[in-house]
C-alpha cells in the first residue's frame, strides 16, 4: 500500500508544535522562584520541557538549592499551576504557530483525522484560549495520560480514542523524548525542529509554515523507499 493511501490521523504534541508556552511556564515558576528568594534564567526552562509539574518543582528547588518537605510539594506545584492558569487564560489566536491553522485546515479537508496528546493538564485551556479546539477530533491532556515520555501511552491513547492503529497514525513532536516515545509506541514521526537534535525521527520540519500535506508525505514516502 502507498504510504499516501496509509495514513489516516496526525497526532500532536501541543508546546513547541502548535503554540509555545514555554515563556508562560517559565514566568509561573519564575515567580515561584523569586518567592522563594532566588531566581533563574528563562533559558534553564527548556530542562522542564516534558517531565510533569511534580519533576518540574523539584528541579527548580534544586536550582534555588531549596528544601520543601515532601507534603508541600503539591501545594506549591498548584500554586504554580494557578499562576500559570491565568497567563495563559489570556493567550490570543495568534500565538498559534506559523503555519499550524493552515495545516490543520488541510487535514481537514483532506479527511485526516486529528488528536492532541499532551502532558500537560492545562491543554484544552489553550487550544479553547486561541480557537481551535474544534479542529481537533481527540484531545488528551495530563488528566489522562500517567505515564511520561519516553513511554509512548500519550500516543497509543490517541490512537486507541480515533480508534485507529499506530501505523497508521503520524505523530508531529518537537522534542527527543517525543520522537523516541512514538519510535517506541510503533508511529511515524515527524520531529518539529532542528534535524541534528532530532535525528531519530523519520522526518523533520523547522515548522509548518508552507507546508503541504501531500508533499510532506511523498516525503516519507521517499524516506521509506530508501
Amino acid at each position: 500500500m502507498e504510504i499516501m493511501q496509509h495514513f489516516k490521523a496526525c497526532i500532536f504534541n501541543l508546546d513547541g508544535v502548535i503554540v509555545d508556552t514555554r515563556k508562560y511556564h517559565y514566568l509561573a515558576w519564575r515567580r515561584l522562584a523569586n518567592q522563594m528568594g532566588f531566581d533563574f534564567p528563562e533559558s534553564k526552562s527548556i530542562h522542564l520541557k516534558d517531565i510533569g509539574r511534580l519533576a518540574s518543582l523539584e528541579k527548580v528547588l534544586e536550582w534555588g538549592n531549596i528544601y520543601v518537605p515532601e507534603a508541600e510539594k503539591l501545594h506549591w506545584a498548584d500554586v504554580k499551576n494557578n499562576w500559570y492558569q491565568d497567563l495563559i487564560a489570556t493567550m490570543k489566536p495568534g500565538e498559534v504557530l506559523p503555519g499550524v491553522l493552515l495545516f490543520l485546515r488541510q487535514l481537514r479537508e483532506t479527511g485526516i483525522k486529528t488528536a492532541l496528546s499532551s502532558l500537560s493538564r492545562n491543554a484544552r485551556v489553550v487550544l479553547q484560549s486561541t480557537n481551535i479546539d474544534t479542529f481537533f477530533d481527540v484531545v488528551l491532556d495530563g488528566n489522562a495520560i500517567k505515564k511520561p515520555k519516553p513511554d509512548p501511552q500519550c500516543f497509543l491513547l490517541a490512537a486507541a480514542a480515533l480508534h485507529l492503529k499506530p501505523e497508521e497514525c503520524i505523530v508531529f513532536d518537537d522534542s527527543v523524548r517525543g520522537v523516541d516515545a512514538a519510535l517506541i509506541g510503533g508511529f511515524t514521526v515527524v520531529g518539529v525542529g532542528q534535524p541534528a537534535i532530532l535525528s531519530k525521527a523519520h522526518l523533520t520540519i523547522t515548522g509548518f509554515e508552507n507546508l503541504n500535506f501531500n508533499t510532506l508525505l511523498a516525503q516519507l514516502n521517499l524516506r521509506e523507499v530508501s
